[in-house]
């Protein structure tokens, strides 16, 4: 049986604001800690009105403060706009507070547009060395092997590393460092296969992982019927839209038939980027779950819900476990 686990973008429901957003997490990770869900990822993203977990552990150490045994971590922190030590220290103090429960993912996209890129960095100037080189410095501060500069909170401390990505650079470095590899599938899914495939091939062992070990990212729209989970996905659906044509908003209610009112461009715009998901109720939902482990071999999905309600995301995500994971709803 796959491994399921949530990973939240804190999204900003259209009328509400970031607190709002905060809570609905909070409750989110205790539902999921009670249905059996293995961990609670959030994601950095930045100046985007639809998206409250830019200061992502910040918002896992309310997380973390309100359940008792999932592990909650980052989907991912984007290592280019920090400096390894700090990010070493931040999910040091989360490890000594939640103990054997703190997952640290990793990526190299700004989680952002240019504009706000800069106004983090000062800079524009890249380097493709520069994230292998500032994750094997991350790796260190937790080894206690960087020198006089040290990790306090964090060196020491047992802090598991998983390298984020979407297209082949980031499967040969998850390889070579023998890290597990989790792919943005949910909304980037045009390489995945290829990329799976490059890091199982070329995986080297390490004291954190012998085996290879992929986590895909997945989308479930799930309810009581189809008809209703098709409906609660058209606001995703919006907000990529907005997305893709540079106006990001805050998550809008759904609108029945969404797609149907969108030019044919728009259309496979959206079948591609959710390519990897499963929309209807809870037979549907296993089946589409089944389907994609099986072609994909996946060890673990990590599941997004981005639905407008609070409680219908919830029981979208209550669905999904009753049927993959065999939960009671009780």
């Amino acid at each position: 049986m796959v491994k399921l686990s949530v990973l939240d973008l804190a999204p900003i429901a259209e009328g509400g604001n970031a607190g709002d957003a905060l809570r609905s997490s909070a409750e989110l990770a205790k539902s999921a800690e009670r249905l059996g869900y293995t961990r609670y990822w959030m994601a950095e993203h930045h100046s985007m009105p639809g998206i409250a977990s830019a200061a992502t552990a910040v918002a896992l150490a309310y997380v973390g403060a309100n359940t008792s045994t999932i592990r909650i971590g980052s989907g991912g922190v984007m290592l280019p706009n920090h400096a390894p030590l700090m990010v070493a220290e931040q999910f040091g103090t989360l490890e000594s507070l939640f103990p054997g429960r703190v997952d640290l993912g990793l990526g190299r996209a700004p989680g952002t547009d240019q504009a706000a890129a800069y106004a983090m960095r000062r800079s524009m100037t890249t380097d493709e060395n520069q994230f292998p080189n500032d994750v094997v410095e991350l790796m260190g501060y937790f080894s206690g092997e960087n020198g006089q500069v040290r990790a306090i909170p964090g060196e020491g401390l047992d802090i598991p590393i998983y390298i984020l990505g979407s297209s082949l650079f980031g499967a040969q470095l998850a390889a070579a460092l023998g890290l597990p590899y989790a792919f943005a599938s949910h909304f980037a899914p045009q390489m995945m296969m290829e990329a799976i495939d490059l890091y199982r091939q070329q995986f080297e062992p390490s004291e954190q992982l012998a085996e290879p070990y992929v986590m895909l990212g997945f989308n479930v729209f799930a309810a009581d019927t189809s008809e209703e989970a098709e409906l609660l996905s058209t606001s995703i659906q919006q907000a990529f839209v907005a997305l893709r044509t540079g106006q990001p908003t805050q998550l809008p209610p759904p609108v029945a038939n969404y797609a149907d009112s969108l030019p044919l461009q728009a259309r496979a715009i959206l079948k591609s980027v959710l390519t990897c998901s499963a929309i209807g109720d809870r037979e549907t939902v296993r089946r589409g779950v089944e389907e994609f482990v099986d072609r994909t071999n996946a060890d673990e999905l990590i599941v997004t819900s981005q639905v407008y309600d609070t409680k219908a995301r919830l029981r979208s995500y209550e669905i999904l476990a009753e049927a993959v994971l065999g939960s009671s709803p009780d």
